[in-house]
């Protein structure tokens, strides 16, 4: 039987040949700046509707609006690409700024429509979105209509823009440079290794604790070492932000955040509350680990820790394979879909030097293709990554036969579908163990999940908000942000550890994008969210596959609320939703707990 071999280094050549040097990128983004100018010419011309008559009109700017995005969003995730794969490609760093520069321009020529958009009668307004033209476009266009109303005039808003790429963003470019530049030298069996961050990240989970120890001190050393850098770039990005909020009347820094994930306050509140009031069980989960360790309490730096040596390893085409068997047990489209991935080098996993750390997914709208970006070592917690990247690029794809207008998705919604695949997976591997320290690994592997959702997301959720609130009064100080930081953790894992992570805040790239405010609880959203819907796929088996691809095609046209209404019949605004997701994730936990008392 021949064996498949699935590429571990992702093709971007069949996109852009040549990298950074790009010939082909170049003329796409000269075409970019020359399609922008007519485009900026024609927005300046567009009038405000006066009636029905105008629905015309309004689609052709939709459309060419439509077309200039597509354009835009292929270059500049390419050079996204290109960053994460090398931190030290200086010529992706200059084109990630054209980019960025070109975005802005967009973004003031889309803010004009909005606010022309918001001008329009609200009679007029109602008889253009019976037109079968924008009919369609309904849920999308009435958001735009309510954004403009929450924004500064045009012309602020447009300074505002302009003023954000070397200021604002500008300051997230510097994190990414300054991560970039690190590196730690660690002894890994025998062997002193120099590693990047994203590399040295990984070992959290070795089986070694004096690695695992090591790895987290020269971490430690190098966030303390930049410490000041990092906290100026913290604070740059929240006082922009803050500044910006100001002027625009904002009072809740969470206003943006829970705007752009289409949900209420409520539905936050109701779901933090869930969390706060079932969290024993998985300190218990911390303290059993402990003991399993030979500690007396669980340190930062072991809370990733395998509790047994016979966490199984999986070769990159193993775990790709694994993947694809579980996925072909939910849905044939799910399954093919994700080999078309591996088959034709969507995937960038090679463990080398100089990538940045973490994973994600981007989409490429011109090619209608996905880029998936992780760092591959073998664990099951890296096969579930893939499943979760890859879910990623699946809701994109179910997506396919929508209006691209319509694919604007917030990101609590796009947790779901990624949740959902990486639950499919680890489920799986619990269920397909040969041996109880198996099961116990894969079981753990499971609950690491939950406390990283319910504590360790809800420890960021407590710093961010405490943070904006006092940088509402000025610049928040190197130790005071430390002393957030170890609040927070203290409070979010609920006393469950014996040490915490002060620089985490230092260390942890959501704290520092600027596109999406708040990148935290939407995880945790997520992950409950996709737990109703997993429940209802294992009801109906493979028959799910429809309406699942039916949920996902409505994610980015109705609010969250009315989304869980509609596929679930559920009320997210009630506790009552997520103490129902919280109560499978708890019997993982006293499953694990079981297991590992149960000495012989």
């Amino acid at each position: 039987m021949m064996t498949v071999h699935y590429p571990e280094v992702w093709d971007l050549d069949s996109l852009f040949p040549g990298g950074s040097d790009s010939r082909k990128l170049r003329v796409h983004m000269n075409e970019s700046v020359t399609k922008l100018e007519t485009f900026e010419e024609h927005v300046q011309k567009f009038e405000v509707p006066t009636s029905k008559e105008d629905a015309s009109k309004v689609f052709e700017l939709l459309e060419e609006m439509n077309h200039m995005m597509r354009h835009l969003s292929q270059s500049g995730a390419f050079i996204g690409c290109l960053m994460a794969q090398n931190t030290q490609d200086k010529k992706a760093g200059i084109l990630e700024s054209e980019a960025a520069s070109l975005s802005a321009r967009f973004q003031n020529s889309f803010q004009k429509i909005q606010q022309d958009l918001s001008k329009t009668d609200d009679t007029v307004w109602e008889e253009l979105l019976t037109k079968d033209l924008l009919h369609k476009f309904t849920f999308i266009l009435n958001e735009w209509r309510e954004e403009a109303k929450m924004l500064l005039s045009e012309k602020e808003e447009s300074l505002i823009t302009a003023l954000s790429i070397d200021g604002y963003h500008g300051w997230s470019q510097l994190y990414d440079m300054l991560v970039g530049e690190i590196s730690v030298t660690v002894t890994v069996e025998g062997e002193k290794k120099t590693l990047s961050v994203g590399q040295a990240n990984n070992l959290s989970s070795h089986k070694d604790a004096t690695v695992r120890k090591e790895s987290y001190e020269k971490l430690e050393e190098a966030w303390t070492e930049k410490e000041e850098f990092f906290a100026k770039t913290l604070n740059s990005i929240g006082g922009f932000r803050l500044e910006t909020y100001k002027k625009r009347g904002w009072g809740n820094p969470l206003q943006e955040p829970l705007h752009i994930n289409r949900m209420k306050q409520e539905t936050l509140d109701a779901m933090w509350g869930a969390i706060s009031k079932n969290k024993q069980p998985f300190v218990d989960y911390l303290n059993q680990k402990a003991q399993l360790l030979g500690k007396d309490g669980l340190d930062w730096y072991d809370v990733d820790a395998p509790v047994t040596e016979s966490t199984q390893q999986f070769t990159y085409q193993e775990g790709a394979e694994f993947i694809l068997e579980q996925f072909g047990k939910f849905g044939p489209e799910l399954a093919q879909f994700s080999k078309h991935a591996f088959e034709n080098g969507w995937i960038e996993a090679e463990d080398r030097p100089n990538k940045r750390p973490g994973g994600f997914c981007t989409g490429l709208p011109l090619s209608e293709e996905s880029r998936i970006f992780m760092t591959y070592s073998g664990s099951m917690s890296n096969v579930a990554t893939l499943a979760h990247e890859l879910g990623h690029a699946f809701h994109s794809y179910a997506l396919r036969p929508v209006h691209s207008l319509n694919r604007s998705y917030a990101m609590n919604v796009a947790e779901t579908a990624s949740t959902f695949a990486e639950m499919i997976v680890a489920d799986a591997a619990v269920k397909n163990a040969q041996s109880k320290d198996e099961k116990i690994a894969l079981l753990e592997d499971k609950v690491q999940r939950s406390v990283a959702f319910f504590m360790n997301i809800h420890s960021r959720f407590l710093f961010e908000t405490r943070f904006y609130e006092e940088r509402k009064n000025g610049v928040v100080p190197v130790a005071r942000l430390n002393e957030l930081m170890e609040e927070a953790q203290n409070e979010g894992f609920a006393g469950g550890l014996a040490s915490t992570h002060p620089h985490f805040w230092a260390s942890k790239l959501h704290f520092y994008i600027t596109y999406v405010p708040f990148y935290n609880f939407p995880y945790t959203f997520g992950y409950l969210f996709s737990l109703s819907v997993y429940a209802k796929a294992l009801e109906e088996g493979s028959s799910f596959e429809e309406k699942y691809m039916a949920l996902l095609r409505d994610t980015a046209i109705m609010s969250a609320e009315d989304l869980a209404m509609k596929h679930l019949g559920e009320d997210i605004t009630q506790q009552a939703f997520w103490e129902k997701g919280i109560a499978l994730c708890v019997q993982d936990a006293e499953e694990f707990i079981s297991l590992t008392s149960e000495e012989a």
